[in-house]
């Protein structure tokens, strides 16, 4: 069993390797809410050559970016399952997101930042954005989509939404929406930033950002991120070293491992960004998946509250209510849903084998 340490702890020096990205230009664009971007601008990475059949497309979940070696270090990579000596691989920071790509921290026609006049996302504006950086690197077929987490949900609508055809969608770690448990974390994340008074409705300048509220958001999500057990395992009740007791200071080991995190998380993400990714992927919900063509494999993990196995088994049952090739595999794994960061081997032999045939 791989050591979770590095993920838990040191997230951010792993995504301190990134290269970096090109940027897109993609002119404008109209969202589902009715918003309009004049100027529309992907941050996005490629690893490997693109042979003109090799293209594999990366959906990052929630608070990724479009360095995909450096997130997903277990998976992609020279020699490893998706091996970036054999395909052309290529990560984009989503729309909305705030590594590159156009978001509410950007720059706005007018020169002010876009703050609160950002409009309102959807995960198939995700995805049409996603098809619009691909059409410009010349790319008119993927053997395969593959998404993890919420990343999961953009992989499904590119079975269905593209122009682009797919020849095979993986989905780990997801499913076809997020349960009551989702949406009860992310709204009390959201309003750990919007009931920072340094949020300012969301107009707020980028040298003074709702810290406090942002990284109470991350350390809601971590604690969901986590299972009980894997909590207790590294954990328990460890004492916190430098903690003097009797008092509001981290006295035990884990309050200190989620502070840090939250304190770590503002070094690399805007408060608004996480509003506005967790509430497209709070929209998405999936009823069938009816005229997808591709083949699908879903992967889940037994110990992940949330997206237990049992959404991966409704995502199956929909591919083949389609008349889609399919495969499920349950892992069992100790960490909850950064399973997915942190298996490289249960994970990685599924997805080899599903994108080598």
């Amino acid at each position: 069993m791989e050591n979770p340490d590095e993920v838990l702890f040191e997230e951010n020096a792993r995504l301190a390797m990134a290269g970096k990205p090109m940027i897109a230009k993609l002119g404008a664009f109209a969202t589902d809410s009715g918003g309009h971007i004049p100027n529309l601008e992907i941050a996005y990475q490629t690893f490997g050559e693109f042979d003109g059949s090799n293209a594999i497309l990366i959906c990052h979940a929630l608070t990724g970016t479009s360095n995909v070696p450096g997130w997903w270090d277990r998976l992609a990579g020279p020699g490893k399952p998706i091996d970036t000596g054999k395909y052309f691989v290529i990560g984009n920071n989503l729309l909305g997101g705030c590594q590159g790509s156009t978001g509410p921290s950007s720059l706005a026609p007018d020169g002010r930042i876009w703050g609160s006049r950002f409009p309102i996302l959807t995960v198939e504006d995700q995805v049409r954005a996603q098809e619009l950086l691909l059409h410009s690197l010349k790319i008119d077929g993927l053997h395969a989509v593959i998404g993890c987490s919420t990343g999961g949900f953009h992989a499904l609508r590119w079975a269905q939404q593209h122009p682009i055809p797919v020849a095979k969608v993986a989905v780990t770690a997801s499913g076809p929406r997020q349960n009551a448990l989702q949406l009860a974390l992310n709204e009390a994340g959201r309003q750990a930033i919007m009931r920072d008074p340094k949020w300012q409705g969301g107009d707020y300048p980028s040298d003074d950002p709702p810290k406090n509220g942002l990284a109470i958001a991350r350390m809601i999500g971590h604690i969901a991120y986590l299972s009980g057990q894997a909590l207790e395992q590294k954990f328990g009740r460890n004492p916190q070293g430098s903690s003097a007791g009797l008092s509001f200071d981290p006295e035990f080991a884990v309050e200190s491992y989620l502070n840090y995190q939250g304190d770590k998380f503002n070094e690399r993400f805007d408060a608004n960004s996480y509003l506005h990714l967790t509430r497209s992927a709070n929209f998405f919900d999936l009823q069938s998946l009816e005229g997808a063509g591709s083949e699908f494999i879903f992967i889940s993990f037994a110990s992940d509250t949330l997206y237990p196995p049992k959404l991966s088994e409704e995502l199956m049952r929909m591919a083949i209510s389609a008349g889609c090739k399919a495969e499920i595999a349950i892992i069992d794994q100790p960490y909850g849903h950064d399973s997915f960061l942190l298996d490289g081997e249960g994970q990685g032999s599924a997805i080899r084998a599903f994108i080598s045939t």
